[in-house]
């Protein structure tokens, strides 16, 4: 029987190159975005299309039951979708880090709600959070990014554990920087603020370097994740995490650094760039 995939965030980048590579393997593919005009050509390729914003419970619960009513199954659930609000902490406003956390963690823990009775009574299926480097290792300007997603491999951990019984295997996709428009909307979220002059230093290294943006040296396209992400919903003992790029890899080597040690490296790096 023809396995079927639910994805969330497929306008561009990362999910709709997931989308396809789960389409190639002869999947079912259910590719979601907010508004239903992005995903058209998904559509035209051969997936089913849905309108869902992952902040709004009815929409959640009309898209899987609309799945389980068409297909009567959903074996895997991608959650991919997700933004980032980089800025000091003090110059994200408290409305735009609740807006952060509404999207990249209360979004996924809806989905994960709704699909989960399913899974259980199936006794199998696969849950994947699109995750980031930033969720192990924090630094300037994306504390309230990293905080997100670092909250987002937290509830993976546990819900790995809780649902391990049932037959269901959680993991985690790690990228750096990818070659996505991500870094475009992250500098429209951060032009937004209202900048506070002491941390201009900070600044400077987000417009110098570009951070996780697609220009930044070692930056992985799409269709790279993509692969991790297909390979871990088909394999019998997926690993829990997928650092995807050298980026990633390199960068998580880092946590294991003392924090003074990683406390002085970024003072180094502050002075150069400013």
């Amino acid at each position: 029987m023809q396995e079927t995939v639910l994805i969330t965030g497929c306008s561009s980048g990362i999910g709709r190159a997931t989308a396809i590579a789960f389409l190639e393997e002869g999947w079912t593919v259910y590719a979601t975005a907010r508004n239903p005009a992005d995903i058209e050509t998904l559509g035209e390729r051969g997936c089913e299309l849905a309108t869902l914003d992952v902040t709004d419970d009815e929409d959640v619960d009309r898209v899987v039951n609309r799945i389980l009513d068409e297909e009567g199954r959903i074996d895997c659930l991608v959650n991919n979708a997700g933004y980032a609000q980089f800025g000091p902490i003090e110059d994200v406003t408290v409305e735009d880090a609740r807006r952060q956390y509404e999207v990249n963690v209360h979004g996924v823990h809806r989905l994960c709600r709704a699909v989960l009775p399913h899974m259980r009574r199936e006794g199998d299926g696969t849950i994947i959070n699109v995750s980031s480097v930033s969720g192990r290792l924090s630094y300037p300007i994306g504390g309230i990014y990293a905080g997100s997603k670092f909250a987002l491999e937290a509830m993976s951990d546990a819900l790995r554990n809780e649902v391990r019984a049932h037959g269901i295997d959680v993991v985690v996709i790690q990228p750096g920087p990818v070659e996505t428009q991500f870094g475009r909307r992250a500098d429209d979220e951060i032009a937004r603020l209202d900048r506070t002059e002491a941390y201009e230093p900070f600044y400077a290294i987000w417009e110098d370097t570009g951070l996780l943006g697609g220009e930044s040296p070692g930056a992985v396209s799409p269709a790279r994740i993509a692969e991790d992400v297909v390979n871990a919903a088909s394999a019998t003992k997926p690993r829990a995490r997928y650092p995807v790029g050298p980026v990633a890899q390199g960068t998580l080597l880092a946590r294991f650094l003392p924090d003074t040690v990683r406390d002085r490296l970024t003072e180094l790096v502050v002075r150069l760039v400013g």
